[in-house]
């Protein structure tokens, strides 16, 4: 059974820089990815990632616009260390090869991005998280010797001793469904976000909240799992990402009466104020009556087409694609989706959880520098800061400890008995997973979006109880044994749902309206009671609910105007 010092699950920016910090620690490491790593969701990542390099910047602001733009639920000092490190990644990043923009001068060029008092943002034309993604893969490559790479291995669960210390991991080979015990002094769950519980939502196939759920189950705190971010230009046809870079190089959005409608809502930002701000009046001037085939209009013909093609050049393509639309010479119609999950496992500043031997890194974790609402640009920043800051830290401690005892043989073939199981249902039994995981998805998008009430809430709650219970004798068609992608949807529904309660159930017990959190029935912001986390404990049939408090070092709360 295959050990190593430091087991890294997820292949994305946060795994990847975590595998790499670990590495050049001198620990042994093995990567673990369902999917090939140029795959990961990180691909999708488009417009840019965020630093104060420019001497009229500086990280004090970055940090400033990062609480503000949290709603004040941000903890402070997590966001001084992330902006404090953002310029030596950036720079990082630019030595070993990401082939950043430059300005007329040759420097490294920002374009802007939302909730920013400074046009920040370095990017690769908006395909950013790509070119980061194929950088790090060829710098993993360079450490051969000491970092193993398990691509296409799909983990079920983690594995714990009788003290409840992580050890590592059971997974299985998706080309054959072999089984294998994975030991590891730590473990580092970079596996991403749950945006496959919402339809339709931003996020690839592959983001169903498997190290979310993972942790919750041997006992790690998720946090803020009720700040879930709606991106304010998702395609209407099919909720597609539109880059937020398009509004930072000049794009306008209108409703059906020509309105240039942000002037109402955020007179002194626009179009580029933070992402809850935008979508909730989006949806607002849908709700009223103003918008355009579900939609609203974002105008990038206002942006010169020789800058379109330079550095918007994937939106050509997708507006062409899937609007049939060409966005140099006409609008395309946006609306608000699921693109972002603020909360996660709950880790400290080096990526630790409360459960020994697990760390956290990326969307799966919630170091909670995004608060209540992420900051455009904040993610590939966080991804790769506390990658690097938790491999460093598992390494160091791997350092000092003996090799934990890998999962028994009876472990493994327990595993592989209950992988059996879900093959073997009748199908006269019960549901597809596909038609459950439909119902999830719609059911999410319906009560927990950019406007919630607790009628609609107690109603997503129930629905997410009764699909748990439908979920158990829930059926796959393909009873193979090669890349099985039905048998994975299956483990994956359990993870979704995991996450889908635990939303529910946070975005329940917030009795205020905070960043992506707006209930119509509670609409106003309340620091006395609720400047707080959320936390949400596995318990059995019913999650156990407590709070955190929010760390303030500099900036106390004050009211957001955009």
């Amino acid at each position: 059974m295959p050990s190593h010092d430091v087991l890294i699950i997820g292949a994305g920016l946060a795994g990847q820089r975590a595998a790499l910090a670990a590495a050049e620690q001198g620990a042994t490491v093995a990567i673990l990815s369902k999917v090939h790593p140029v795959r990961s969701h990180s691909n999708a990542a488009a417009g840019g990632i965020n630093a104060a390099l420019n001497p009229e910047d500086s990280w004090e602001s970055h940090a400033y616009d990062t609480v503000k733009g949290s709603d004040y639920l941000g903890d402070q000092d997590a966001i001084e260390i992330m902006c404090r490190e953002a310029p030596g990644e950036v720079i990082w990043l630019e030595h070993r090869g990401v082939t950043f923009h430059r300005d007329e001068t040759g420097h490294l060029g920002t374009r802007a991005f939302g909730g920013a008092s400074q046009a920040r943002t370095y990017y690769v034309a908006d395909i950013t998280g790509q070119a980061l993604l194929h950088v790090l893969y060829e710098q993993l490559m360079r450490f051969h010797a000491q970092i193993d790479r398990y691509e296409e291995w799909f983990v079920t669960s983690l594995v714990t001793d009788d003290d409840g210390r992580v050890t590592g991991a059971l997974a299985h080979d998706v080309r054959d469904r072999r089984m294998e015990a994975f030991a590891a002094k730590a473990t580092i769950l970079a596996s991403g976000g749950a945006g496959q519980a919402f339809k339709p939502t931003t996020n690839a196939l592959i983001c169903t909240g498997d190290g979310i759920a993972q942790a919750y189950r041997v006992g790690a705190p998720l946090m803020d799992m009720e700040m879930i971010q709606y991106h304010p230009t998702t395609l209407v046809e099919n909720g597609f990402l539109i880059t937020e870079g398009a509004r930072g190089e000049g794009a306008q959005m209108f409703n059906s009466e020509g309105e240039r409608f942000m002037e109402r809502y955020a007179p002194n930002k626009l179009e580029l104020a933070s992402r809850d701000v935008v979508s909730r009046a989006e949806q607002t001037e849908i709700d009223e009556g103003r918008g355009i085939r579900g939609g609203l209009a974002l105008d990038i013909t206002l942006v010169p087409k020789k800058r379109i093609l330079e550095a918007l050049r994937e939106i050509v393509n997708i507006g062409r694609d899937f609007a049939g639309v060409d966005i140099t010479q006409e609008p395309i119609i946006i609306r608000p989706g699921q693109h972002y999950i603020m909360g996660g496992v709950k880790t400290d500043v080096n990526g630790l959880t409360p459960v020994e031997g697990l760390y956290a890194a990326g969307e799966v974790a919630c170091v909670s520098v995004h608060g209540g609402n992420r900051l455009g640009a904040n993610s590939l920043l966080d991804t790769l800061v506390f990658g690097r800051r938790a491999g460093e830290d598992a390494a160091g401690r791997a350092g000092s400890m003996p090799l934990p005892d890998s999962a028994s043989h009876a472990r493994v073939r327990e595993e592989e008995r209950w992988l059996d199981s879900l093959v073997a249902r009748d199908p006269g039994g019960g549901r597809r997973v596909s038609e459950i995981k439909d119902e999830l998805g719609r059911t999410m998008n319906e009560h927990c979006a950019v406007f919630r009430d607790q009628a609609g809430l107690q109603r997503a709650y129930e629905v997410v109880k009764r699909l748990q219970e439908e979920e158990k004798s829930a059926y796959v068609d393909d009873r193979g044994t090669v890349f099985n992608q039905d048998l994975l949807g299956a483990i994956e529904l359990g993870y979704m749902l995991d996450c889908a309660e635990a939303i529910v159930v946070a975005a329940l017990e917030r009795k205020e309206s905070r960043g992506a959190q707006f209930r119509t029935d509670l609409p106003d912001r309340n620091d006395d009671e609720w400047l707080k986390h959320i936390t949400v404990s596995h318990n059995g049939a019913e999650p156990d609910v407590a709070y955190a408090p929010v760390t303030i070092t500099h900036w106390q709360p004050e009211e957001r105007r955009y």
